[in-house]
C-alpha cells in the first residue's frame, strides 16, 4: 500500500476541524484533513460563539468573512413564568477587551462553508471527504493511519508527524488511543427546533432564556432570518411528536416560521482522561463536552486548536522541543472545567422544575440586583471565566499578575492590534527600545513601543493608543512579551530563550517514549 507523508493529519472537518486545519495553513504546515461525511453538515447544530473565538477566526484571517454571516444580539433576558424579566445581561454594554461583541450568532451550514472555502487558500492544505479512519498505530517520530474511502472501501496509507482528532464526541481518534471519558450525563431530554422566519412573524425579537418551572425554554432571533428555540421536554414525550406549532407560537408565528431542523438531545458534562497520548492530540468534544448554558462547548473548541497549533507549528518547524506541547492540556484543561462548572451552575438557575422554588429564585435575584455591583456583576457577564493559565507555557510556569492573561486587543489606526502585530511572537509596551531588539533571544518577533501619543522616536515600530498604555501603567510592566495566541508570556525579554522548552509540566512517558495505539 502506497504510504503518503504529512505533518499534520487533522481527523473530522466540523467547524473545529476546518478551523484548526486553517490555523495550520495559516502557519505552513503540511496538512491532510479527512471527514467521513461527503458534504458539509446541513444541521445547524452549534449556534453561538463570543468574542474569544472571533479573535481566533480573525488569527486563521477569516473574521470578516464569519461575521458577516452573523447575527449580534444586543440583550439576553431572563424571564420568569409570566414572562417577566428578573435579570437581564446588557449585551450591547459589555467590553471585554478582545476586540468583538460577547456574543455572536450564527448558522452553521453556513460557517462550516466558510471555514472549508478559507482551506483553498493553502497548497499544502488538502481535504478529503467520505473517508474515515480505519486503524492507527504510532512510531517513536510519527503516527500511521490507514484511511477507508466510504463509498469504494479502498483504503490508503498516511504517515504524520502528528494527528490531531477534531472528530466529535463520538471521535474515532480517542476510541483509537484507548481515553476514556468522566463526568455527568444529564437524563433531561430537550428538543432543539431551527428554522427561518419573516422579520414581522417575530413576537420575541430578544434572546431569552425562559425560567418557566412548567418548561424551561431557550428562545432567540439567529442569523440570515433564522429563528433558534430549545425546549426541555417531560418524562415520557418523544421529540418526533412533539407539537412544534404549539411549542413555538409565543415566540413566532407557527403559519410562517418553516423549520429546518427538530431534533431531541440529552447534554453532557464529560472530559477526557487525557487530550494528549503520544503524537496523537484530541480537540473540541472529542476531549470535552459541556452543558449548553453558556453556549461555550464550540468556543471551547475553538479555544484547543488556538493553543495546540502555533505550538505544534513551532516543534515542526524546530523551534522548540517536544515537551512544549504538553502544556496544551495544562493551559486548557482547567479552563475547560471551569467554563463547565459554571454552565452547570448557570443551569441550577435555569432549570428549575419546582413552582415554589422559582418562586423564590425570581424573588431572590430580583432583591440581589438592587446592589450596584451585583447588578453590574450579572448584567456585565462578569460570571463568565476569563482567559487566562493558571500553568504552563510562560515565564516562571505559572501565571501570576499579567503573566497567562489575554493581552486586550484595541484598534488602532483602524486596525485591531493583532493584524499590526504579525502572527508570531511580539514584543510591545512603553519600555521596548531597539536595545531590546537586540537583546532577543527567543524565537521570531516584532517590537513595538507603545505611547498615548506620537513622538520622534524611531528606534522600533510605534503603536499610538492611550487604553494601550494605560493598560500598561494600570498592571505597573514596562513591556511584556506576547505568545502567537495573545497570552502574556513574560515582562522581560530575559525570561525567553531557544529552544522554546519552559513549562511547568514535564514531559509525559508517552510523549518522550511515543504511545501505541491501534484502531
Amino acid at each position: 500500500m502506497h504510504t503518503e507523508d504529512v505533518e499534520v493529519l487533522v481527523v473530522g472537518c466540523g467547524p473545529v476541524g476546518a478551523l484548526t486545519a486553517n490555523l495550520l495553513g495559516t502557519r505552513g504546515v503540511r496538512t491532510l484533513v479527512v471527514e467521513s461525511s461527503t458534504a458539509p453538515h446541513g444541521q445547524p447544530r452549534a449556534f453561538s460563539c463570543d468574542d474569544e473565538a472571533l479573535r481566533i477566526y480573525q488569527q486563521a484571517g477569516l473574521r470578516d468573512e464569519v461575521v458577516a454571516d452573523m447575527h449580534i444580539p444586543s440583550v439576553a433576558e431572563y424571564v420568569n413564568a409570566k414572562g417577566e424579566v428578573f435579570a437581564r445581561i446588557a449585551l450591547d454594554e459589555i467590553d471585554f477587551g478582545l476586540g468583538a461583541r460577547p456574543l455572536y450568532f450564527f448558522d452553521q451550514p453556513r460557517l462550516e462553508a466558510t471555514l472549508r472555502a478559507g482551506l483553498d487558500r493553502f497548497a499544502h492544505v488538502t481535504l478529503r471527504t467520505g473517508v474515515t479512519m480505519a486503524a492507527m498505530s504510532q512510531g517513536a517520530s510519527n503516527v500511521t493511519a490507514v484511511l477507508r474511502d466510504r463509498e469504494t472501501g479502498a483504503e490508503t496509507r498516511v504517515r504524520a508527524r502528528y494527528v490531531l482528532g477534531c472528530d466529535g464526541a463520538r471521535s474515532t481518534t480517542r476510541r483509537a488511543v484507548g481515553t476514556p471519558l468522566s463526568g455527568s450525563s444529564y437524563a433531561e431530554q430537550w428538543l432543539a427546533v431551527s428554522g427561518t422566519v419573516p422579520p414581522d412573524a417575530v413576537r420575541v425579537a430578544r434572546t431569552r432564556f425562559v425560567c418557566d418551572w412548567r418548561r424551561p425554554a431557550f428562545v432567540s432571533p439567529g442569523a440570515h432570518g433564522t429563528y433558534r428555540l430549545e425546549f426541555m421536554l417531560h418524562d415520557g414525550e418523544d421529540p418526533a411528536t412533539m407539537d412544534v406549532a404549539a411549542l413555538v407560537a409565543p415566540y413566532v408565528d407557527p403559519d410562517r416560521f418553516t423549520v429546518t431542523r427538530s431534533s431531541g438531545y440529552t447534554f453532557h458534562q464529560l472530559v477526557a482522561a487525557r487530550w494528549r497520548a503520544g503524537r496523537v492530540f484530541l480537540l473540541g468534544d472529542a476531549a470535552h463536552q459541556m452543558p449548553p448554558f453558556l453556549g461555550q462547548g464550540l468556543c471551547s473548541g475553538l479555544r484547543d486548536a488556538a493553543n495546540l497549533v502555533w505550538k505544534l507549528a513551532l516543534v515542526l518547524a524546530g523551534d522548540a522541543d517536544e515537551g512544549l506541547l504538553d502544556s496544551y492540556e495544562a493551559e486548557r484543561r482547567p479552563h475547560t472545567e471551569e467554563m463547565a462548572a459554571t454552565s452547570v451552575r448557570m443551569g441550577h438557575v435555569f432549570l428549575v422544575r419546582n413552582r415554589f422554588a422559582a418562586a423564590a429564585r425570581d424573588l431572590v435575584l430580583t432583591a440581589v440586583q438592587r446592589v450596584p455591583r451585583v447588578r453590574r456583576f450579572i448584567s456585565h457577564f462578569e460570571f463568565k471565566p476569563l482567559p487566562a493559565h493558571r500553568e504552563g507555557l510562560m515565564a516562571g510556569g505559572r501565571g501570576e499578575g499579567v503573566l497567562g492573561t489575554m493581552f486586550p486587543q484595541p484598534t488602532i489606526a483602524g486596525r485591531p492590534l493583532d493584524d499590526l502585530l504579525g502572527p508570531g511572537f511580539a514584543v510591545l509596551g512603553p519600555d521596548v527600545t531597539a536595545g531590546t531588539v537586540k537583546s532577543w533571544a527567543g524565537p521570531p518577533a516584532t517590537f513595538h513601543r507603545v505611547s498615548p501619543a506620537p513622538t520622534r522616536s524611531d528606534e522600533v515600530a510605534e503603536l499610538v493608543d492611550e487604553s494601550l498604555a494605560a493598560w500598561f501603567a494600570r498592571h505597573r510592566v514596562g513591556m511584556v512579551v506576547l505568545r502567537p495566541d495573545r497570552f502574556v508570556y513574560a515582562t522581560s525579554v530575559s525570561d525567553v530563550s531557544v529552544p522554546l522548552i519552559t513549562c511547568s509540566h514535564r514531559p509525559s512517558e508517552a510523549s518522550r517514549h511515543g504511545h501505541p495505539a491501534q484502531g
